[in-house]
């Protein structure tokens, strides 16, 4: 879910088990990643909520899999990689998003999508929910992994 277009999500979380795994890196990004998503939790009425941070938005995936493994509900990914003047950037962001998808697919454990990809930090500023950004990824993706659990079970 991004920018214009973005839908209103409103879900009721009572009693699921939620899991926002988190990376460290651009500690003022993450900040307001991680209050989006706890605000958003708490809104959908989850009470169930752990937190776990890693080194970087690399380890996102082994961390979200341990979280399905030990019977979260869902869980929200958070991170930000911004580019640099290397490839890292796409060796990192392809190795997070892609272990994210795995992880989503042969737990079918929904992973809520808030590792912010961007160019610059000013992009990153503008997407973390801080006053004066124009989106909040974190709350997105904490109301996405709930919702995408409620619609699943209604199957």
């Amino acid at each position: 879910m991004s920018g214009a277009g973005a839908p209103s999500i409103t879900v009721d979380g009572t009693g699921l088990r939620v899991v926002v795994v988190a990376a460290s890196w651009h500690t003022e990004v993450m900040d307001g990643l991680l209050a989006g998503a706890r605000r958003a939790l708490a809104e959908a009425h989850v009470t169930d909520v752990r937190e776990l941070r890693v080194p970087g938005s690399f380890e996102l995936p082994v961390a979200a899999a341990r979280a399905a493994a030990a019977g979260a509900d869902a869980v929200v990914a958070l991170g930000v990689v911004i580019r640099g003047g290397t490839p890292h950037f796409e060796y990192v962001c392809s190795a997070a998003t892609d272990g994210l998808s795995q992880v989503a697919l042969t737990t079918g454990v929904p992973v809520g999508f808030g590792l912010l990809t961007c160019d610059d930090e000013q992009q990153a500023l503008d997407r973390a929910g801080l006053p004066g950004s124009s989106e909040d990824k974190g709350a997105e993706a904490a109301e996405a992994a709930v919702a995408t659990v409620v619609a699943l079970r209604g199957l």
